[in-house]
């Protein structure tokens, strides 16, 4: 209970002072961890309960991830949505495969570090838009549903990673198979459910809570990822209410998260670990990546280069969803690495969304002078 109460306290810190500040609290989770656990000062220690608490910030935030892929949205807007997402995988995604089959790690690794070098935080995302103010910039939207986008790449990379580690057919297919029971489920009682939803008492807290860690439990004795099934039984519910679940999940999210993180960082070994200067051109590299990907969606969605730099100053940062996958199926080279890559590009992105007005003044400028000297 000591490195638990030591981790809140840090964490409460961090989150107050990254809040003043405008500033992503996930990568000063993470250093917390690292300079509180066995590799630094040697305070906090891993535990089952803090391991088990951990996990619930780990469910509690791919069920609020479920709860924003609503199949109706998604496929309502499968146009541009498909292809900058998928502009978004190819650039990012083959650039962090390269690099990790250049630096040696085999190829179950590379694809890890891979999808997680390609997924940004989506958190990070939207607070950029929203504590930036731009939500009313026309590449805002674009963000967003490269967030949703990747949010569902996401989850056909648990498939795949957890089908490498079983039976593929097994896994496939019971994976399957509870997915369609949570949406059936859901859409046999969705009279009842949105009538609890609207109780004003403890039932509705009640209900969330327990259908959460049913899933898992379930999902767990069947085999079945449960991070998976989480997800699954948010974006079922999403159909029959988005805002109550979300209301009621967000408290447990936030607190359980914190402790993910800091205890995330407390698990990172920096033994045989890649060397400072690869882990620094690492991140500098899936800086570059965003960039790139973000130009081209820039120019093939909004006709400007500016709108790209615009679209790469909100996803620059990676985080939750890149610590997960390593949490989940890295090894403690994977979570090194991870760790290093989601603090760099976490920092680089905190300034990009917060100054990304001026970097696109001046850009404007130099485009203006360039062409007055061609002139």
């Amino acid at each position: 209970m000591q490195g638990i109460a030591l981790a809140l306290a840090a964490g409460f810190a961090v989150a107050y002072l990254a809040r003043k500040w405008r500033f992503p609290s996930i990568p000063f989770y993470i250093i917390i961890g690292i300079v509180l656990g066995t590799t630094g000062l040697n305070v906090i220690h891993e535990s089952e309960t803090a391991a088990y608490l951990a996990h619930m910030g780990l469910l509690f935030l791919l069920f609020t991830m479920g709860l924003h892929l609503r199949p109706r949205d998604v496929l309502a807007r499968k146009g541009s949505f498909v292809r900058a997402g998928i502009i978004d995988f190819a650039v990012n995604f083959a650039v962090g495969l390269g690099a990790a089959l250049l630096l040696g790690l085999p190829l179950y690794e590379a694809v890890v570090i891979a999808a997680a070098f390609f997924i940004s935080s989506s958190a990070m995302a939207l607070s950029s838009l929203i504590e930036n103010r731009k939500l009313g910039f026309r590449e805002s939207e674009t963000v967003v549903w490269l967030m949703v986008f990747e949010d569902i790449v996401l989850v056909l990379f648990i498939i795949l990673l957890a089908a490498t580690q079983g039976g593929t057919v097994s896994i496939i297919t019971a994976t399957l198979v509870f997915i369609g029971a949570c949406y059936g489920l859901v859409h046999l009682l969705k009279d009842p459910i949105r009538r609890l939803f609207s109780r004003e008492d403890e039932v509705p807290l009640l209900f969330v809570v327990t259908a959460v860690l049913l899933a898992a439990y379930f999902s767990s004795l069947a085999g079945v990822p449960d991070s998976l099934t989480v997800i699954a039984l948010g974006s079922a519910l999403s159909m029959v209410s988005q805002d109550a679940p979300a209301a009621i999940a967000r408290p447990f999210r936030e607190v359980f998260m914190v402790l993910f993180f800091v205890f995330f960082g407390v698990s990172v070994q920096f033994t045989g670990a890649l060397s400072p200067l690869l882990l620094l051109g690492l991140g500098v590299l899936a800086i570059l990546s965003k960039l790139c990907s973000g130009l081209i969606i820039g120019r093939l969605l909004h006709r400007s280069s500016l709108s790209g730099v615009e679209i790469w100053s909100d996803t620059a940062a990676r985080g939750e969803f890149s610590i997960a996958l390593a949490a989940i199926y890295g090894s403690a080279m994977v979570s090194s690495t991870v760790a290093a890559l989601v603090v760099i590009t976490a920092f680089a992105g905190g300034f990009t969304g917060m100054y990304s007005a001026r970097i696109r003044s001046a850009l404007r400028r130099g485009i203006r002078r360039k062409d007055a000297r061609k002139n």
